[in-house]
């Protein structure tokens, strides 16, 4: 397995993107290898400095970079040397098996769309975040963020998606879907949510237990899978980022609040398109590098691309 990494990608790039690279290997098995994209200089550099053997990466230089503040369509396609574009060139050529960045998401759903493109089938790609419960198991949240606006009948994607994540990826043999609402009968909420809620009771390719309101989020209340347009969920989901630093500024430390810490998290993956990606957050330091890595390896290693071509296919 080759994971290509975007070593330019984030707010401490690329000090803390090779530093957590350097630990993410030592957890991942001997035939593995990280793949650094980016300022080859730079990247030597900072290898030298934690006394990593270079030969242990592959590395692969680039000139230019995607700042976070880069417009994403125009520089995804001015910037041909960037490490995203490249990251993303070597991904459709199938020389890495996955690509994770922290850097500009814009353009790394840019990148999605102009190169590896969208699973026929798919309406729109999603974010699939997780979101613990109390109990030490974890269901998927999706959309967090590309889509804010969404219908019914993406939204009823949604859950065939995060479905196949849960299957897949977490090992939940039959995953269940409910629908985030602001109540649990079927004619609460907005026209799109009443209308995805007929859709999802509708379908045979999920198993739909209703709407799920706030409260029974982090419970055992939850289903496998809780589906959102991605105003919504990113909204739960950065009101879960905060409840960890909350947490530890009145000095709780508890194992359920650090599962909420985006550090542990490392990345969400990209449901849709048709090679495994994973982004992850612009603060992203050592920790949330090296466990993005290892979200990405375990996407690569279920074959979750795959897995979701097949479900659209059939």
């Amino acid at each position: 397995m080759k994971i290509g990494l975007d070593a330019m990608g984030g707010d401490y790039a690329p000090n803390a993107v090779i530093e957590g690279a350097f630990d993410a290997l030592g957890q991942m098995s001997s035939g593995d290898r990280i793949v650094l994209i980016g300022d080859n200089g730079r990247i030597r550099e900072k290898l030298a400095s934690l006394d990593a053997d270079a030969s242990l990466f592959d590395i692969v230089p680039t000139s230019q970079v995607i700042e976070m503040s880069d417009h994403p369509a125009k520089a995804f396609s001015q910037k041909r040397d960037s490490s995203i574009a490249v990251g993303y060139g070597m991904l459709k050529k199938g020389l890495i098996n996955g690509f994770a960045s922290a850097g500009n998401t814009g353009a790394m759903m840019v990148g999605a769309s102009y190169t590896v493109n969208v699973i026929p089938g798919v309406f729109r790609p999603a974010l699939a975040a997780l979101i613990p419960n109390i109990n030490g198991k974890s269901s998927i949240i999706l959309d967090v963020g590309i889509n804010p606006d969404s219908k019914p009948d993406v939204l009823l994607q949604y859950g065939i998606l995060g479905s196949v994540y849960a299957k897949h990826v977490l090992g939940v043999k039959e995953p269940t879907v409910g629908l985030l609402n602001i109540g649990k009968e079927k004619a609460k909420g907005s026209a799109a949510v009443k209308a995805a809620y007929e859709l999802l009771s509708e379908s045979s390719d999920v198993t739909f237990r209703g709407n799920v309101e706030g409260h029974n989020l982090f419970t055992d209340e939850m289903a496998d899978v809780i589906v959102c347009d991605g105003f919504v969920g990113n909204v739960v989901l950065k009101m879960a980022e905060k409840l960890y630093v909350v947490a530890r500024s009145k000095g709780i430390k508890d194992s359920f609040f650090d599962r909420l810490n985006f550090e542990v998290v490392g990345g969400t993956p990209v449901l849709g398109i048709n090679e495994n990606v994973v982004v992850g957050h612009g603060i992203s330091n050592r920790m949330a590098i090296m466990n993005m890595l290892l979200r990405t390896r375990d996407v690569v290693q279920a074959d979750l691309a795959g897995k979701i071509r097949e479900a659209f296919g059939a």
